[in-house]
């Protein structure tokens, strides 16, 4: 009985010092690892939430850059980073869900090697062609493609809009082969060169084309219309439905972060997420403010890991080192 006692009082002495520990938090200055250099839409969001942290936190959120290996090499450094809450991570979905599926070597299990705090901005994909095509809505994208009797063409930025456009393909039943470009603005290059029949771009990439009368939007891959093009239908709407995909931007801290430390980040950013001009700021940048729990982002990871798994392998994309 004694020993039961000792034991009982040991752990709730742990889960006393746990929340002593949460309410002293932060005590220091705390860094957010970007995996993507200045400038861009990942980097412009940890700033954002980094000012608006420090501001109800009052300790420094300092952003730090660490770009390269489609943001793997951020990741691996947070993973090993002391789990305490002073090292925090800026994950896209890009390195948390695509990469599994195209890199044999990651020394990251996103799952795992992680706690998820929240998931602070959506960012969906934009179906685009170019103002003079014949098509103008998905169902004439897919009908286009089966009169003719071969693939359309679509352009793809990188490996995630490689998979996210076979999924797309796949669930619209329409035949697609993907060209690879440096980059969405290359891809938007090929839309306006006839290059390619559609592609599915990034919202901020492809809006100024949208709005100058250039490119025109069949449609919107998230789960609702994007705010800034509200008269956009979404795929799900145009004959798919219940289908939603698109990108995102989260925050994680390393696997075994007291979890008194992870809720107290997780109601901050939600909370920043929800104020006007955050929010405003961040649908300037082409990104839906979220500012979800983190079990609904440890949802989102399991629902999109096996996903892209998936489609990578309808691809024949094999994971490379």
């Amino acid at each position: 009985m004694k020993r039961y006692l000792s034991l009982w009082a040991g752990v709730m002495l742990a889960v006393s010092a746990c929340h002593a520990a949460a309410q002293d938090y932060p005590a220091r200055p705390v860094r957010m690892v970007v995996g993507f250099a200045p400038g861009g839409g990942n980097d412009i969001l940890a700033r954002l939430m980094a000012e608006q942290l420090q501001r109800r936190l009052g300790q420094p959120f300092i952003v730090e850059n660490r770009p390269g290996a489609s943001g793997a090499i951020a990741i691996g450094a947070v993973k090993r980073a002391e789990p305490d809450g002073y090292t925090l991570l800026v994950g896209p979905s890009s390195g948390m869900t695509v990469n599994p599926a195209i890199y044999r070597d990651l020394d990251y299990d996103p799952v795992a090697d992680f706690a998820p705090i929240s998931l602070v901005g959506d960012i969906p994909m934009i179906l685009a062609v170019k103002a003079d095509s014949t098509a103008r809505s998905v169902a004439d994208l897919v009908g286009q493609g089966k009169k003719s009797g071969k693939p359309l063409f679509a352009g793809a930025g990188a490996n995630s809009f490689q998979l996210a456009t076979g999924v797309f393909a796949s669930r619209v039943g329409l035949e697609a082969e993907v060209v690879n470009y440096k980059g969405n603005s290359a891809v938007v290059a090929a839309l306006l060169a006839n290059e390619i029949d559609f592609a599915l771009i990034d919202t901020a990439a492809v809006l100024p084309q949208i709005r100058s009368g250039r490119l025109n939007a069949l449609a919107v891959t998230g789960a609702k219309r994007f705010a800034l093009l509200p008269d956009v239908p979404t795929v799900a709407e145009s004959g798919a439905p219940g289908f939603a995909m698109s990108f995102w931007s989260s925050l994680y801290a390393p696997a075994g972060t007291p979890a008194a430390v992870i809720e107290k980040l997780q109601s901050n950013v939600a909370a920043a997420v929800r104020e006007p001009a955050v929010s405003e700021r961040l649908l300037e940048l082409g990104i839906e403010p979220v500012g979800s729990a983190s079990k609904a982002l440890a949802d989102t990871m399991a629902k999109e890991i096996p996903m892209y798994a998936q489609a990578a392998k309808a691809a024949n994309l094999s994971p490379t080192k």
